[in-house]
């Protein structure tokens, strides 16, 4: 694998700044044979450059991090790297317990990636003095800036995520919770007690646009976007129009795709990535193959379901204001 570090020494102090628009997580690419196909993840991260991405996140959890390899996931690192040359930011994931999410972000730093999304510790159920130390310690083993996966068994009070913010190389909060209250109350406590601090949020649950009139209510207007890895004109022209105000256009796409969306994704375990893959398989692009055990290809009438959906989305979007923009 290239070495591709950054040249500039120590953290990317900017990086918090530089998130913007469209969150880009795409999916990692397989062969027929179940190996990773590099051209075809070169060729799907191209796509969402080319579309608009403000970010890549690669080898995060539609990008089946817990499936790879530490070879696999430095490759496919490596590789966003170099298909996005410096256009966007490249954010890797990393996990598992402490000593293998330090490994993982070596990788990473070692890749040429901007920064790290950190997933939830495997398997145990921490306490807060715990996860701050988990995460206190990631931060610590690397120079890439560190965003903090807020779900499952990684869920934190007000006053940890202040504790959070105030951690050297630790910039942001990802929320897959979905806990508004909460959040609330953790964005109060580090504007309170982390002032100054250049913390970000973003919506990180599964189909965030469903939530993203809700998040913008609380100041938090970035969100991962996994319809933008199979339908990134159906995702883009939501966004502007959340963006411009545009309560009819945002409306139209919430009743006519994006709950259907839900609802579909909703009729099996892990179709929050194994349905993203049969949509990119749908649009014709590079062959990204299926998911990786212990997930399962969606059932073919579900994907013939996504098939309609794409095509009542795509004519909604198609109708948007605005869309040549």
């Amino acid at each position: 694998m290239t070495a591709h570090p950054r040249p500039a020494a120590g953290r990317s102090p900017d990086l918090a700044d530089r998130l913007d628009g469209l969150l880009f997580f795409p999916v990692t690419a397989y062969a027929p044979g179940g190996a990773v196909d590099l051209d075809a993840f070169r060729a799907h991260v191209r796509g969402g450059l080319d579309a608009g991405a403000g970010a890549v996140f690669a080898c995060c959890g539609t990008g089946e991090f817990h499936a790879l390899t530490p070879d696999e996931y430095a490759a496919c690192v490596a590789a966003a790297v170099e298909e996005t040359a410096g256009r966007v930011p490249v954010l890797a994931g990393t996990g598992y317990g402490t000593a293998l999410a330090g490994h993982f972000a070596r990788l990473a730093h070692t890749a040429g990636a901007d920064g790290l999304l950190a997933m939830p510790p495997y398997l145990v159920q921490a306490d807060q003095s715990g996860l701050l130390r988990h995460y206190a310690a990631l931060a610590a083993a690397t120079p890439l800036p560190v965003i903090v996966y807020q779900r499952d068994n990684a869920v934190f009070t007000p006053d940890t995520v202040a504790a959070l913010a105030r951690t050297p190389g630790i910039i942001g909060l990802k929320d897959g919770l979905g806990d508004l209250d909460l959040l609330q109350r953790i964005i109060s406590a580090v504007r309170t007690d982390a002032p100054g601090r250049p913390f970000r949020y973003f919506n990180g649950l599964p189909t965030a646009e469903l939530t993203g009139p809700a998040y913008r209510g609380l100041g938090v207007h970035l969100y991962s976007s996994a319809v933008f890895a199979f339908a990134p004109e159906i995702a883009l022209a939501f966004h502007r129009a959340l963006g411009d105000g545009d309560e009819p256009t945002v409306t139209r796409l919430l009743d006519g795709f994006y709950r259907p969306l839900v609802e579909l994704r909703n009729e099996g375990r892990g179709y929050a990535v194994s349905l993203v893959k049969a949509g990119v398989g749908l649009r014709g692009g590079s062959a990204v193959g299926g998911v990786r055990p212990p997930l399962c290809d969606p059932r073919p009438e579900h994907v013939e379901r996504l098939a309609h959906l794409l095509d009542r989305g795509l004519a909604l979007a198609a109708a948007a204001p605005g869309r040549g923009a």
